[in-house]
């Protein structure tokens, strides 16, 4: 036995010169406990009954239609005024590499 014995991984074979050292049976798993049934008519407590629902006021559906045109009308103009600067940038970009 040397001084580095000590700081050597241990094997499963135990300690120089023995045989295998016998492993534990892992326990087997014997399900979920069992469990009692509440008793009949078993109800959790109620606090609160909620009211009736609400009437929804009603949509004014021309309005909203109207509304969605503008915001896409919008939304495309933004999408071209972006797209027509990025073309500028690209041609200045290029311009310069040629010259």
């Amino acid at each position: 036995m040397s001084a580095d014995d000590q700081w050597r991984r241990p094997t499963e074979y135990g300690p120089p010169g023995q045989g295998p050292v016998p492993q534990a049976e892992p326990p087997r798993y014997s399900g979920p406990p069992p469990t009692l049934p509440p008793p009949a008519g078993w109800r959790p407590p109620t606090v609160l009954e909620p009211g009736a629902p609400r009437q929804l006021p009603p949509q004014n559906l021309t309005a909203i239609e109207a509304g969605e045109q503008q915001a896409r009308t919008f939304t495309y103009g933004v999408g071209m005024l972006a797209g027509s600067i990025l073309l500028v940038v690209l041609f200045v970009l290029c311009g310069r590499a040629l010259l």
